[in-house]
């Protein structure tokens, strides 16, 4: 790799230095009564406490240092679970104005139950606040109850409706990679509550866990020329006929799904850098995933697009996505899901390649995340938009976006030295 030149240097800190204090900002902005709002802006149902955005951004606050911002990621926990349904189901977004809650749209959206968990583990991870873990136990077992239903045939794997997730304009369903590594985080997490308040290991949770690791690693890393299935393979016939279809995918990316159909192949950016981060890839799956990262980042700005490749008009999957929006069609080519860039997943990159020591590659993409998030949107700069343009690289969606604002700060945090999440808790 080149040699950077000081000025090169002293701009990308400069960079840095106002991204972060703007981050700051935008985050404090987003800081209300009932914890953190996805945006302080109108529009939409953004104006919300959200079980999924809400939680990542709490999750940075967490790393600042900031009592205020810590405060908020407690309430934010506690509003949630204070609106809990009931059957267990964490709230997709909670209203606090008006009261209302919403617990997804034409489907619930499972993510918004893990993120509560993962949320709620690392909040005491890091304040071993007692009272909180004891107030929060009951909303914690409930989801554990709920996601063990959602699994419906006791095998280990969610099954997520299409819409389920935070792709929820997007064509996933089945058994959704993204999905799963959550869940496995959230399972960690359980574990860890379980050695602290009874002092003892719980075997068959660590056990599940092990065995829900190796399910992962088997079943969605599908390799070149494999002559039989691995031995934790969810469906042997499924997986023969998915290894043989994977054509150039096999080897290069984690699979982003597979349902009773078949395997999806479209790349899922959220999902491969997750598995790295939450430590089921191994370094030779990292590095064949970086390589087909890029092959697919723009170079003139290179952040992550939620999927890859982009549907066209032409494809035979345009007219189902067609049909798959909330209020008004989002998913135009380059946008949105649909091949647009997004601030969120290229933070979360950045904390992986930290944490593996790729200090040159984790500065180009933090780099390329301030830039994003300085881009000009209704005139203003620093808009910290929702993503951007896959083509026209331009700022686009919702403008001062709490997660994409929580992302930089938590990318900053991890080039520090910083551990974004706990990993450990997967048994033996």
């Amino acid at each position: 790799m080149a040699r950077k030149e000081p000025r090169e240097i002293a701009k990308l800190d400069e960079l840095r230095a106002e991204g972060t204090r703007k981050a700051m900002d935008v985050l404090r902005s987003c800081t209300f009564d009932a914890g953190f709002l996805a945006t302080p802006q109108g529009g939409e149902n953004y104006r919300r406490v959200w079980g999924r955005d809400s939680v990542i951004m709490g999750v940075a606050a967490m790393g600042t240092g900031d009592e205020g911002l810590l405060a908020a990621t407690r309430r934010t926990l506690e509003t949630l679970a204070e609106h809990q349904g009931p059957h267990g189901e964490i709230p997709s977004n909670v209203d606090p104005w008006s009261g209302r809650i919403s617990y997804g749209g034409t489907a619930g959206r499972v993510d918004a139950d893990l993120w509560f968990v993962i949320g709620c583990g690392e909040y005491w991870r890091r304040t071993r606040d007692e009272k909180f873990l004891h107030d929060h136990l009951s909303a914690l077992e409930r989801v554990r109850q709920l996601l063990g239903a959602w699994e419906f045939n006791n095998r280990g794997l969610l099954y997520v409706p299409l819409t389920g997730d935070w792709a929820d304009e997007y064509l996933q369903h089945g058994y959704v990679f993204y999905d799963q590594l959550l869940n496995l985080q959230a399972q960690r997490c359980y574990a860890a509550f379980h050695r602290h308040l009874y002092g003892v290991r719980d075997q068959d949770l660590e056990a599940r866990i092990h065995e829900l690791r190796e399910t992962l690693r088997a079943n969605y890393w599908l390799p070149r020329g494999r002559e039989r299935p691995p031995e934790h393979v969810y469906h042997p016939v499924l997986w023969e006929k998915g290894e043989k279809a994977a054509g150039r995918c096999a080897g290069s990316q984690w699979m982003p799904f597979f349902s009773p159909t078949g395997y999806g192949y479209r790349f899922d950016a959220f999902a491969n850098v997750l598995v790295s981060l939450l430590d089921v890839a191994d370094d030779h799956q990292r590095a064949a995933v970086d390589h087909t990262i890029d092959g697919i980042v723009n170079e003139k700005l290179p952040l992550l697009p939620a999927f890859h490749p982009v549907i066209r008009p032409v494809d035979e999957d345009w007219e189902d996505l067609q049909m798959t929006f909330s209020y008004a069609f989002k998913n135009k080519p380059y946008e949105y899901h649909n091949g647009g860039l997004w601030p969120l997943i290229t933070g979360f990159y950045v904390a992986d390649l930290a944490r593996r020591g790729l200090v040159d590659r984790a500065e180009r993409f933090v780099g390329a995340l301030h830039r994003a998030n300085s881009l000009e949107m209704e005139g203003e700069p620093w808009s910290f938009p929702e993503y951007v343009h896959g083509k026209k690289l331009v700022a686009e969606g919702n403008r001062h976006q709490g997660w994409s604002a929580a992302v930089a700060l938590l990318a900053e945090q991890a080039m520090a030295g910083e551990t974004i999440f706990e990993v450990s808790g997967d048994g033996v």
